[in-house]
């Protein structure tokens, strides 16, 4: 008989994260890296698979299931392995009351470790996998975090602290309530929110101080009170990327600077270059990506980020652009890479291939990190001018509205054009004004002339 193992969930870089497929059943045979639970995250959904081949002997999870890493998915019965038998804690749970055989009552736990859970097969040793000589434990130790993370260390992923170290927060200020203390992403979340609503400092170095604002806490109002009411539950997305709004909102200081293009004669080129490619999608966006490139290479500077200490400027040599796609939950923001190297109609691939990806939730980690610069664009939609705020680390973002027929002086007469309002928000402490405006005419006079983005 083959060993019964656990298929565990591993690092997914989130907590509590739904179940929204189950694809095997107990009886089946599975390979290793056979998907076995899909997994919708915040930004995209990811099966998860075996790693082990084997027969699937009992399901843990179903749909709806909110796990995170060291989830038990199921137990599955290895090949060509000898015999050893399931953890003792997780038969209990699965075998019948009656089936149980009588046990001597086990020594009370320390008060210390008593309530603490078991630590995840995935730190190395299979429980109930005894060494040779030993008698095998009946039942797996309870988790001593100071083990697994000796002294003050805080109990986090790697993952929840990179997203700590984004937020500006020092993670050890977190309390985790996750399994045996574990910080979960929202535990991040939920501490930001209550520095910006205190007006604390989430301590994490000076730049990322939120400068002692001193903020009235949220008001408690019951609106029942005044007429009918309905409560809808903010998504995933809207949660997450509130907490990046409010902390790029409070920590960066933010100018905007406004400018118009003249794109008549660039949309007039757009047109007809749709008409020749009629199966790919050419929008006024994969113009103003060029642009920015062009621009960003004309100004180094915008091609930037500060480091943690705020005390370094790193400058970049690629040029990754983000661009902010509306879904149904909320917005995200994907990253189309090396764009100085892509033509006009190798990005409009790219372009309608990554956005399709978005509002399907299947983006990545690789494809929604490494920006260097972001376009928000609302041009399909309406509006003049706007205030977008800046996507940290980066030291910039693009505002793109809705194009406009106007009367523009030519010298000689006014003759109808076709201008583009563009809003260009920057990190004050890295851009001034004037390199601001400097960026923003530039960006205008390649858009002005496409002839200048083949340059």
């Amino acid at each position: 008989m083959a060993d019964l193992k656990e298929a565990r969930v591993p690092d997914i870089g989130h907590a509590d994260v739904p179940v929204i497929e189950v694809l095997v059943k107990a009886g089946d045979r599975v390979e290793k890296e056979q998907s076995l639970i899909t997994l919708e995250s915040d930004k995209a959904t990811m099966e998860v698979p075996a790693p082990f081949a084997g027969t699937v002997k009992e399901v843990k999870l179903k749909v709806g299931d909110e796990v995170s890493e060291g989830a038990v998915i199921a137990l599955i019965e290895a090949d060509g392995e000898a015999a050893t038998p399931a953890p003792a804690a997780d038969k209990a749970e699965s075998a019948p009351e009656a089936a149980k055989p009588p046990a001597p009552a086990p020594a009370p736990a320390p008060a210390e470790t008593r309530d603490k859970p078991a630590p995840m097969a995935s730190q190395g040793v299979q429980p109930g996998n005894a060494a040779e000589g030993d008698a095998a434990p009946s039942a797996r130790p309870p988790l001593d975090a100071s083990i697994v993370m000796p002294g003050d260390a805080p109990y986090a992923s790697p993952a929840i602290r990179a997203f700590a170290r984004e937020l500006g927060v020092d993670i050890q200020q977190v309390k985790g309530s996750g399994r045996g203390g574990r910080i979960q992403r929202d535990d991040v979340s939920a501490y930001v929110k209550h520095a910006l609503a205190s007006g604390a400092r989430p301590t994490g170095g000076a730049s990322a101080s939120l400068g002692g604002l001193n903020l009235l806490p949220w008001p408690k109002v019951d609106f029942a009170k005044f007429g009918e009411i309905e409560e809808k539950p903010l998504s995933r997305i809207q949660k997450i990327s509130g907490a990046n709004l409010a902390r790029n909102w409070a920590m960066i200081p933010h100018v905007t600077q406004h400018e118009d293009a003249d794109i008549t004669e660039q949309e007039a080129f757009r047109k007809k270059l749709g008409e020749e490619n009629k199966d790919l999608k050419i929008s006024p966006l994969v113009f103003q990506i060029k642009a920015v490139v062009a621009a960003l290479k004309q100004f180094p500077q915008f091609n930037a980020s500060l480091d943690e200490s705020g005390e370094k400027l790193i400058l970049k040599k690629y040029f990754h652009i983000g661009i902010a796609v509306d879904t149904p939950d909320g917005l995200v923001v994907p990253v189309i890479r090396d764009c100085d190297k892509k033509g006009l109609l190798e990005l409009a691939s790219d372009l309608a291939v990554i956005s399709k990806k978005a509002r399907e939730k299947k983006l990545g980690p690789a494809e929604m990190s490494g920006g260097c610069f972001s376009i928000s664009s609302l041009g399909g939609i309406g509006g003049t001018y706007f205030t977008p705020i800046v996507n940290a680390p980066e030291v910039a973002i693009l505002g793109v509205s809705k194009s406009a027929m106007k009367p523009v002086w030519n010298g000689k007469e006014f003759a109808p054009r076709l201008m583009l309002p563009l809003s260009l928000s920057y990190d004050h402490r890295v851009i001034d004004g004037a390199l601001a405006a400097r960026f923003a005419s530039f960006l205008a006079t390649q858009l002005g002339d496409i002839r200048r983005l083949l340059l």
